[in-house]
């Protein structure tokens, strides 16, 4: 409703000129396709004030209609406006005026963004239900279930008090009344930006008051729909509300750039057309002023402000293919700024926004950015998901299911989410503010899955919140991610470009770690981590208290339930100590003399101990001892080296001992295994933080018939977590089939024999 509306007539701090904050750009506003929503005013929409002639201001709807729409049925607008007019008759705006004027400029400024009929219809009746006696039933006999639907749900929105919208609960119940049909929104939208126009003679504070609301709320939401030209204008004049210094420095900038002699954007724009000419490629090129929040961002940016940077250059085609050959010609035939380059055809933004952004330099410095677009384009940048049509038509084949989400207009993506959100939040507080956080971020960046479908994401997105995005709680069981092919940590910062593998686990009690909240930043990934952590309660009594507790959020801990884990659980205290895994296999016994020369055992002796693989030496009467560098074991190649005190060390072909010891003039040896029998032998597991991880790990161990003699696991790091195991196997030969083993137990992305790196004797 208007209760707040006045007398668009009336100046204020908003409108200096009677035309909007974008007045001094008036001369060049038949030179660009922007739709203009600032012409609108009682003389325009009715014409005299004759009562018999009101119904005259309905043409202006009509023509803005049907240069949309050519063959559009006024009809349902002609009745719509009689039942308004006959409804709010008598009722008069705060200026005096009849207040029919509010519901016929809300519907101008939807016309002229290119909205279907059912929605200028449900536009012009939109306070009729709330201030006259006027009710849904007739709505709906008279203009049928769809307007009724819309009606309905703007009058809802009409009872939101907007004072207290940063209460959750109310801004929540917002969003349920809009949610299901975005047309809802898109007429909330229009209404708030007359209005806004209309605010200057309300007092100060209750300007301020609302433009607050304006800016925290409806503009980010009039980003996320795509309706830039109402964005745009309600930027500019919440600006002017609540930076009036700022904005009038501003103004003083665009009016002194207006009456410059010379204008650089403009001669840009004469090369840029004969570029194009030669080229053959029909394509018009205009001129966009910015509007005065662009321009302001833009000189605290630069300081110094140029005569390019006033405005943008627009270049419209015909067919998607035409956008890049202009972006060829332009990059060939000019000087481009290549680190301007974007391309939102290709990957386009989460409001359906589609552009190639350049940018080119002349010699004497200044440089013109470019958009590159065609009309059908052009038209959805405008106006978002109010250009898409009549969302109860049937779908074209551009409407189709597309990477899981659905291009919809009553519910596009963004929309579609937000109320996953609202209803997976487990209180309103938390969908509120996860919900600011996600308004407030103004640039989003795109990365690929592996099957080449996209992803989505603000700008500082992790791991984590692609996997939700993906997954949805799904992603719960989420243990990892590649990115660009390689290992990543769930904490990991996506750039945009990035091809992100996630990996996940096959548990079905995997559970997210509270970690990931440090690292979660989209409102899919926060509420998912939230909801299950406020329905799972820790508790020191069956969970572990202190740091047992962390363990089990990480992977490292052991837990306390029983079944067939539990026994593999408590292979973790079995004899041995951190020493002993560092040791692994180099503590060998040797055994000077054996029959067949000298040999080496791969084990210590210890109470219960069987026989050990041993190596055999071509040197009689040498002691032999295997290397601790490279723990060998059959069947590994191996070659000996004489050391001091006649002793020969054995390493494994491959050990990086060898080359040392070759290097210093060390004299090889041959050796070869014995009976293959038992080995002792040190194992690295790298994995991933989750629970249960370590009882798996042992289970498996368990299960290839191998004793742990000792295990360590070292504090995660990074979301990663580091066991060391030093193994007892009854026969050397089943040592491959264990690192199998290990490496198939979901998490394990390596397993590898111990590499000590002992200095070379």
């Amino acid at each position: 409703m208007s209760a707040e509306a006045t007398n668009p007539a009336t100046p204020g701090p908003v409108t200096p000129t009677g035309a909007g904050p974008a007045a001094p750009t008036a001369p060049r506003r038949r030179a660009r396709p922007r739709i203009d929503l600032r012409r609108l005013g009682r003389a325009a929409l009715l014409g005299s004030a004759s009562r018999d002639r009101l119904p005259d201001a309905i043409s202006h709807v009509a023509e803005a209609h049907r240069a949309h729409y050519p063959d559009a049925d006024l009809e349902p607008l002609r009745r719509a406006y009689v039942l308004a007019e006959s409804s709010h008759r008598g009722q008069m705006r705060k200026s005096g005026e009849p207040y029919i004027t509010h519901p016929l400029a809300v519907t101008l400024i939807l016309a002229e963004l290119g909205a279907e009929t059912t929605t200028l219809t449900a536009s012009l009746l939109h306070d009729t239900v709330e201030d006259t006696e006027v009710t849904l039933e007739q709505v709906r006999d008279q203009f049928g279930e769809e307007v009724r639907y819309l009606v309905d749900g703007v009058t809802k929105l009409e009872k939101v008090d907007y004072g207290a919208a940063a209460e959750p609960e109310t801004f929540r119940k917002m969003l349920v009344a809009t949610g299901s049909d975005v047309r809802v929104m898109s007429i909330k939208l229009a209404d708030r930006l007359h209005n806004m126009r209309t605010l200057g003679v309300m007092r100060p504070e209750k300007q301020a008051r609302i433009a607050k609301v304006t800016r925290d709320v409806l503009i980010p939401l009039a980003e996320r729909l795509g309706v830039q030209a109402l964005k745009t204008e309600l930027e500019d004049l919440v600006f002017a509300i609540l930076h009036p210094e700022e904005y009038q420095h501003t103004r003083e900038l665009i009016v002194d750039n207006a009456a410059r002699s010379d204008d650089p954007l403009a001669e840009i724009a004469d090369e840029v057309r004969g570029v194009l000419r030669e080229a053959d490629i029909q394509a018009e090129v205009l001129i966009r002023p910015r509007h005065f929040v662009s321009v302001h961002r833009v000189s605290r940016k630069r300081r110094r402000l140029r005569g390019a940077d006033f405005g943008r250059l627009l270049v419209l085609v015909n067919e998607d293919a035409d956008c890049y050959a202009v972006l060829g010609e332009l990059h060939t035939c000019m000087t481009p700024v290549v680190s301007e380059f974007k391309d939102f055809i290709a990957v386009p933004k989460f409001n359906l926004y589609q552009s190639l952004h350049t940018a080119v330099a002349r010699g004497d410095g200044q440089v013109a950015e470019v958009l590159i677009r065609t009309h059908q384009m052009h038209k959805v940048a405008e106006a978002g998901v109010v250009a898409l049509g009549n969302p109860y038509a049937p779908p074209s084949e551009e409407q189709s299911v597309s990477d899981g989400e659905r291009v919809d207009p009553t519910r596009p993506g963004w929309l579609s989410r937000l109320l996953d959100w609202q209803e997976a939040a487990p209180d309103p507080d938390t969908f509120w503010s996860t919900l600011r956080e996600d308004l407030a971020q103004d640039r989003e960046i795109t990365v690929f899955r592996p099957d080449g479908g996209t992803l989505g994401l603000p700008e500082g997105a992790t791991c984590v919140d692609a996997a939700y995005a993906q997954y949805g709680e799904d992603a719960h069981a989420c243990i990892g991610a590649r990115v660009n092919g390689r290992l990543a940590t769930l904490s990991t910062v996506l750039r945009d470009g990035d091809t992100v593998q996630l990996l996940m686990g096959q548990d079905p009690a995997s559970e997210p770690s509270r970690e990931w909240l440090e690292h979660a930043h989209t409102p899919a990934a926060r509420i998912a981590i939230q909801r299950w952590l406020a329905t799972h309660p820790v508790s020191g009594e069956n969970e572990g208290e202190g740091d047992g507790e962390a363990d089990r959020r990480t992977g490292a801990g052991t837990g306390a339930d029983d079944g067939p884990r539990a026994g593999a659980r408590r292979a973790h205290t079995a004899p041995g100590s951190a020493a002993d895994a560092g040791a692994g296999a180099g503590g060998a016994r040797t055994t000077p003399g054996a029959p067949g020369g000298p040999t080496a055992t791969g084990a210590e002796g210890s109470p219960g101990s069987r026989s050990a693989a041993t190596a055999v030496v071509d040197r009689p009467g040498a002691t032999v001892r295997l290397a601790g560098c490279c723990t060998p074991v059959p069947p590994d190649e191996v070659t000996g080296f004489p050391v001091r005190g006649g002793t020969v060390t054995v390493h494994r072909v491959g050990c990086a001992g060898v080359e040392r010891m070759k290097s210093a003039g060390r004299a090889e040896v041959g050796v070869r295994w014995g009976d293959t029998t038992e080995c002792r032998v040190t194992l690295v597991a790298e994995s991933f933080g989750r629970p249960h991880l370590l009882a798996d790990l042992t289970e498996a161990i368990a299960l290839e018939g191998a004793e742990i003699v000792s295990a360590t696991v070292e504090p995660p790091s990074q979301q990663r977590v580091r066991h060391t195991y030093t193994l007892q196997l009854p026969d050397a030969a089943h040592l491959p089939a264990l690192m199998r083993a290990m490496r198939n137990v979901p998490g394990v992305y390596d397993v590898s024999r111990a590499q000590h790196h002992a200095p070379a004797t």
